[in-house]
This record gives structure tokens, sequence and C-alpha cells, in this order.
């Protein structure tokens, strides 16, 4: 997306969520401090309550003000929430929706790429999957008010899929602009050969935004057909946009194919200024403490992160900074001794942190 306006500084919000959220969340943060300090590139990082700790210690998984100070800040560093483990009480929520409703990050930005000798199932996989975010067939963002799905009788649930111009359009523009950075092609996924209005208008929608972007090509695969081709030929695809479950699925499909849910970041992003950066696994509470989660998808969403606003506001320490975590990353994922046992190596989390900040050149800010 184009630069809106030009910034000095970044200022940043940090929610480490649930369980190992509270290990790679400050890994990423420390790590991120120090490709700021190494290109100039000033932050200013504010700590935000969010998900269980936030519970015990406030009464709320989204206490009162967090809103508020994230309105605030350009972007946010958001741990892997555990809400499927949070007691049945009114103050329990899932912040995910949330979040991305109030400050309409409707796009999920989901990369999968492959790197050698870590267990991936095929080399050369580079692709980006554009998720619709805020509606589609997830019940707890797809209305304004009760649910998107009930249960009218002791035997009957119907679940409602809620599809929109609007929201298809605003992917869809989200998705093109990424194609257009990278290799101009761009392939919809959908099955409207079932669901022939809501995928039906889903497509309509992408053509529609098409029309502003002649220089990218555009074809379509049936969401079935897809996730056979994602086992088979993934390196046939670069950019796909989708709507929120189908994305949802091969988004994992994908993270399959490159050594598993560890290798899975993500970026949620909207049409203003603000960026969410947050991973595509879970909080993962049976290796929570024992300092062998793979921090990398978490470190590389922060490093989306500080790409992404650089971008946007025309800050160029911000990008420099991003580029030097890639640096870093890379160097870390060649070497068996600098990455998690998940995928094929021998180090502890904090050995792979380690090798990062090595492969960066770069100090502890």
């Amino acid at each position: 997306m184009a630069s809106t306006a030009t910034k000095s500084h970044l200022k940043l919000g940090i929610l480490e969520g649930d369980d190992i959220g509270h290990e790679i969340v400050p890994a990423s943060v420390r790590i991120a401090k120090a490709a700021a300090a190494a290109t100039g590139l000033e932050i200013d990082w504010v700590d935000v309550p969010i998900g269980r700790r936030a519970l015990d210690e406030l009464g709320h998984t989204m206490p009162e003000g967090t809103l508020e100070t994230l309105g605030g800040l350009d972007g946010w560093i958001l741990g892997p929430i555990g809400h499927r483990e949070y007691p049945k009480v009114p103050e329990a929520i899932n912040p995910h929706p949330i979040l991305r409703k109030r400050f309409d990050l409707f796009a999920n930005v989901r990369p999968t790429r492959s790197f050698p000798d870590i267990g991936c199932l095929h080399d050369d996989i580079d692709m980006v999957i554009v998720r619709e975010n805020n509606e589609g067939f997830q019940p707890d963002r797809n209305v304004v008010m009760g649910s998107g799905e009930f249960r009218p009788t002791h035997d009957v649930t119907i679940s409602v899929r809620v599809i929109t111009v609007e929201g298809s359009s605003k992917v869809a523009r989200a998705a093109f602009e990424i194609a257009r950075s990278r290799k101009k092609r761009l392939t919809l996924v959908h099955k409207n050969t079932v669901y022939k209005l809501g995928c039906g208008m889903f497509v309509d929608s992408c053509y529609e935004v098409a029309k502003d972007f002649p220089d990218v090509t555009v074809d379509e695969v049936i969401v079935d057909t897809m996730a056979m081709r994602l086992v088979r030929d993934p390196q046939s695809f670069d950019t796909i946009v989708t709507t929120n479950m189908f994305g949802d699925i091969l988004t994992d499909e994908a993270a399959g194919l490159v050594g598993g849910l560890g290798m899975a970041p993500g970026l949620c992003i909207g049409r203003g200024s603000i960026a969410m950066a947050q991973a595509t696994h879970g909080s993962a509470p049976d290796i929570t403490g024992k300092n062998i989660a793979n921090p990398f998808a978490m470190i590389e969403s922060t490093r989306m992160l500080l790409d992404w606003l650089g971008r946007r506001h025309g800050l160029d320490a911000a990008i420099e900074a991003s580029e030097l975590m890639k640096k870093g990353i890379d160097a870390a994922i060649s070497n068996p001794a600098t990455r998690t046992p998940d995928i094929r190596g021998t180090a502890s989390q904090s050995q792979m942190i380690d090798g990062i900040l090595a492969g960066m050149g770069a100090t502890d800010a």
C-alpha cells in the first residue's frame, strides 16, 4: 500500500497474549529493538494488557482503556491468545475479532516460504494468502449484534455466512496491491459452483476491482481443488485472495508444507494506517516454559509490521530495520545449531533468538 504520510518515529504496542506469548512476544520486541537501534529507527513501545493475565489481574481479557490505547498507536504485536481455555464468564472474551473489527483490519496477510533443510515438503514455495478477516462464517465477527450461529431447537444449529460487496472489494484491493508488488499474479479461491450467491458475489467483486489493476493477471481455483494443488504444486501460486473460513483453513495447510505453524507469520492490515502483527499459530500451553517454542512466526510477523509501516509512512529506517531482521532470521534458519527442533534443529528458543541477533550483527538495544 502506498505511503500516506511521513513520520519521524513509530509508536508500537506490546500485547503478549497467553502461554508462549509471554516468551515469543518479548523475544520479537528484543529483536525489533536491536534492529531499530542499528538503523536509527525510533520506536516508543507501550505495554498493553490483554488475555488471561489481564483477566486475572484486571478482571477482563480486554480491560477498560485497552482499545483506547491501541487507537493512539501506529500498530502492535499481538501474541497468541488461548481463549479456548478461558473460564466461561462474561469477562473472558476472545479479543481477536474485536481488534480486527474495531480497527477495520479486514485483510489477514499470511506468507508461506520454504527454507532448505528444515523439513519442507517442497522447495521454492513463496506465496502470500490474503484472507478476508471480518465476515464469512465466523459467528464472532459477521454480525453487529447477536451471533451468526444459533440453535433454534435442541436438534438444529444454523450458521450464517456473511459476504458483502464492500468486504470483498476491500480485501480484493489489498490483495491486488500485494500482487502488483510481487509477480503480478493473483488467484481467486472460492466455491461459486455451490455457493452461487455468496462466493459469486466475492468473485464478481474481485473482478470489479481487477479493472484498476490491468497489469495483474487473474485466475480462479475452486477451494477443494486448491487444497489439492497446495500439496501437489504450491510453487505455481504467488498471491492468493479468498474468504475468511477458506483462508483460515488453507493457510494452515500451507504452513504444513514448510515446517508447521511455527513457520506461519501473519499481518492484519486495513485501509487506515494501523496494522497488527499476529502469528497464525495458537498459544501452545503444552510447551509453555520449556524454552522450545519456535519464535519464527512471531518474529517474522513483527518484521512484516515494520516493513508495512515503513512503506505506509515513508519511514526508510523502518524498512531498513525490517531488512536487517530478515538477514538475521535467514541466517538462523540456515543453521541447525540456531533453529528449534520442530524445523530439524538442535537449538532452544533462546539460542535461536541469539542466533537471529548474531545473524543481524546486532546487540541488544
